[in-house]
């Protein structure tokens, strides 16, 4: 059992389990998912009351705290008992091309070339750790909710602003993974 976890599940398994979650929350309690929310919910039980943002019942959504310290947990879970020991198998011509870029440590499920503690004191590093969270954060505020609130959620149930919200988040994926890093990268 625990070798069939350590494996990558296809689209048609892993697809259908996150598309589910969708119904059951609705059935379950008349609730939303969504990841970005739960910022705004930690800050409005820590953040006196002063501040209009803050000015709602979170309590009621505490659900989701509990749902986002979930997947912390079973990220740990994950890294410390599944994770698979070989390293990330990848396209030949990526590896070529991320080689290019001084990325040769693809032993773990991030480039420990760039995600590091060292890095994060270069240019390279404080563009792509500090400043992309900071337009992650922003964007994800300005679009009312993160990709998998939108993408998972909005679009399950037929909202404009999601599907435009996805569009955009792919779009920006696209210029961002084609034109950008590139040139971060080669800092």
């Amino acid at each position: 059992m625990i070798e069939f976890l350590k494996q990558p599940w296809a689209w048609y398994a892993a697809g259908p389990l996150i598309g589910l979650t969708v119904p059951a929350l609705l059935i379950i309690g008349n609730k939303s998912f969504g990841i970005s929310s739960s910022l705004r919910h930690i800050c409005a039980s820590c953040i006196p009351a002063n501040i209009q943002f803050f000015k709602y019942d979170w309590k009621k959504e505490a659900w989701n705290l509990f749902f986002v310290l979930g997947i912390f947990l079973g990220g740990i879970i994950a890294i410390q008992f599944l994770s698979n020991p070989n390293p990330i198998e990848i396209n030949p011509k990526l590896t070529a091309e991320l080689a290019g870029y001084g990325i040769t440590n693809l032993n773990s499920l991030v480039p420990l070339d760039i995600f590091n503690w060292q890095s994060l004191l270069t240019l390279k590093g404080f563009f792509l750790m500090v400043a992309g969270g900071f337009l992650v954060g922003f964007g994800t505020r300005y679009a009312g909710g993160c990709t998998s609130g939108h993408a998972i959620m909005g679009l399950s149930n037929l909202q404009l602003p999601s599907l435009i919200a996805t569009i955009s988040f792919m779009i920006g994926g696209f210029i961002m993974a084609n034109l950008i890093l590139p040139l971060i990268l080669s800092l």
